[in-house]
């Protein structure tokens, strides 16, 4: 396929800036594959697609406050620095990007904080604005992990086009978020309030957890129209044996397996086994999902309306179909619904 079969045209005020008051009170866009059929509801009409015995994956990674903004040493410029993982707990390394890159060097300090107490080095460029840096904090690594925190904004999506606020900390959060170590949410998930999975619960539906780390390669513009030569950045993931053990009792007593967005779905392919499937995995993920794909252990997906031209968008056309999709999202932008990680949901079945 190519990139241009992805183009739509998404008017900016669609592009959801803030969250719905509550988790569970956006739309909800329900598409039947078998028949084609698209109808419209709220997020807990969910429950009524579900039952007993079913089981829905969701992404247990939790965003850490990546988005930093310093001052260069001598010039006191402003820069950016966007935190991307830790590559040594003992050294205090981290994999970074900054902006304006053209200002920094190596050898350069930046100083952080109102009264500048965390200080950081340049000791490596690793990509155009890429740079490793090195935080000289003398304290146990708990503590300098807590004061470089506290420093940190929420990294929202470059598509939502404001600076990042308090409540964010607690929005662009899932409720099942508890391993540290993303900076993109999974945004299927934040449509669960705890009353909703209570009620899910109940009917006795089943929750199941994996772990993907999600970076920025979910953003990153791509340059090629032939998608056979994208890559996209790796990530780490984790499905547990107890995962594994869930998901393929389900399969096998003939119950629905709901993918909780395309980081889980990407996931769940990636440990994909014989027979629909799963095996325990850990390790690293760059599969790049695009149509035609059979996948063989999720049934349904829940998603969120993704941006033109975007790998999410062109997972789910995989798992949809191509021709489907791109019907629901044309009737998407007509009925208006809200797009990105605040915007609406929709779920595949």
């Amino acid at each position: 396929m190519k990139l241009s079969q992805f183009k739509f045209n998404l008017p900016s005020e669609q592009i959801a800036l803030h969250p719905t008051s509550e988790r569970d009170a956006c739309r909800l866009m329900v598409v039947e594959r078998r028949t084609g059929n698209i109808s419209h509801h709220v997020f807990t009409d969910i429950l009524d697609y579900f039952d007993e015995g079913d089981v829905m994956v969701f992404n247990d990674t939790r965003v850490f406050p990546a988005l930093l903004i310093g001052n260069k040493e001598k010039t006191g410029a402003r820069i950016e620095v966007f935190l991307l993982r830790e590559l040594s707990a003992e050294n205090k390394f981290w994999d970074v990007l900054v902006e304006p890159a053209r200002k920094i060097r190596i050898g350069n300090k930046l100083y952080f904080g109102d009264d500048e107490s965390m200080v950081a080095e340049v000791i490596d460029n690793t990509t155009s604005r890429g740079r490793t840096l090195r935080f000289l904090y003398d304290g146990p690594h708990d503590e300098f992990k807590k004061a470089l925190f506290a420093l940190g904004m929420t990294p929202l999506p470059p598509y939502i086009n404001r600076q990042p606020e308090p409540c964010d900390a607690e929005d662009y959060q899932s409720i099942f978020a508890t391993k540290e170590g993303a900076v993109v949410a999974p945004a299927a998930a934040l449509h669960f309030s705890r009353s909703l999975s209570t009620r899910l619960m109940i009917k006795g539906v089943k929750e199941a957890f994996l772990t993907v780390h999600s970076g920025l390669g979910a953003f990153r513009e791509i340059d090629v129209e032939d998608l056979t030569k994208h890559r996209i950045d790796s990530e780490q993931m984790e499905a547990s044996p107890e995962l594994v053990e869930t998901v393929n009792a389900a399969k096998d007593a003939g119950h629905k397996v709901c993918s909780v967005g395309t980081s889980v779905l990407r996931a769940m392919a990636t440990a994909e086994s014989m027979g629909g499937h799963m095996k325990t995995y850990s390790g690293w993920t760059n599969k790049f999902i695009f149509p035609p794909y059979n996948f063989e252990v999720a049934d349904s997906l829940i998603t969120n309306f993704h941006m033109p031209m975007s790998t999410m968008l062109m997972m789910v056309a995989a798992f949809g179909g191509y021709e489907l999709t791109m019907e629901a999202y044309k009737e998407a932008v007509k009925e208006g619904y809200r797009f990105g990680c605040y915007g609406d949901a929709m779920l595949i079945i």
